[in-house]
């Protein structure tokens, strides 16, 4: 794992706020600073919603587990969060993942790139290829990894101020056709069912295009383009679950006890917290 000392740590978001940071860029240019947030919001979703343990997750999520009993409660607590990334073993090179699940025993599980373009979209096929190659190159060390590839873009809208290079939403609605062709692309990239599958493919993969004008500033907008209605970030979540549990509990029942998530007792007060409002926590009912 790399250690920075000076990285930020990790805080506990919403996907609003997350992709509020990342289209406003406060900072003003294309460092990662205004995409860290969303780094933040994976890592903390993948904990309550998804169930795996904090400690198991890079960068840490801001969260405790207290066993009491046979509850696992589970509490957001600042001070624990870690802004570390995790350096993966690759089949050609070493690559430091945005967001990786490891399991003890195992190796990483789960991982999660993101990407961030706010312009300059006539650049989005060099992101294609540079997708096929972290995902071959992951793949090939490790057939069984749940790898999902997450791109924000910033949805702007056609005006006489912004280039036509950078326009995402024409006037008439429509997305503009360089930002549907990538999307058609990289949808060809998901859906990895089984570890002897194709390694150039991902496990799940989401394009979620965000507005940036005050108004309604951080909501991802796709659903009113039913293009890249298929990349919903949703959807995305679930396809990790689903191939994580096929292939490290299902498939694999001796390991269950390590392997299988955790669910979270209904009165914990992580739960209960607004910030884990938008997705449907993974609970244990008394």
């Amino acid at each position: 794992m790399a250690k920075d000392k000076d990285a930020p740590r990790c805080e506990w978001q919403t996907l609003n706020d997350a992709l509020t940071a990342f289209v406003k860029n406060e900072s003003g240019h294309q460092g990662a600073g205004h995409i860290k947030p969303l780094h933040w919001y994976v890592a903390s979703r993948l904990v309550l919603e998804g169930g795996f343990d904090p400690d198991d997750i890079t960068p840490r999520p801001p969260f405790v587990v207290q066993r009491i009993g046979k509850r696992r409660v589970i509490e957001h607590d600042e001070t624990r969060g870690e802004g570390d990334e995790r350096t993966v073993l690759g089949g050609l090179k070493t690559k430091n993942i945005d967001v990786v699940v490891t399991k003890d025993g195992i190796g990483p599980v789960i991982a999660v790139s993101m990407k961030g373009t706010l312009k300059a979209f006539r650049n989005l096929t060099n992101r294609m290829e540079e997708a096929v190659g972290d995902c071959t190159n992951l793949h090939i060390s490790y057939p069984a990894l749940v790898y999902g590839f997450l791109h924000v873009l910033c949805a702007n809208h056609e005006d006489d101020q912004i280039p036509t290079n950078d326009v995402v939403v024409l006037k008439s609605g429509h997305v503009a056709e360089p930002i549907r062709r990538y999307c058609e692309l990289m949808s060809r990239l998901a859906g990895r069912n089984d570890i002897r599958d194709v390694t150039t493919k991902y496990e799940a993969v989401s394009i979620c295009l965000v507005d940036p004008r005050d108004k309604s500033v951080g909501e991802i907008i796709n659903k009113r383009l039913s293009a890249i209605g298929l990349l919903d970030v949703d959807q995305f979540f679930s396809r990790l679950y689903d191939q994580y549990d096929q292939r490290f509990v299902y498939a694999a029942p001796l390991l269950a006890k390590v392997t299988r998530r955790h669910e979270w007792d209904s009165e914990s007060p992580a739960i209960t917290d607004a910030r884990a409002g938008g997705y449907s926590a993974r609970i244990k009912y008394s």
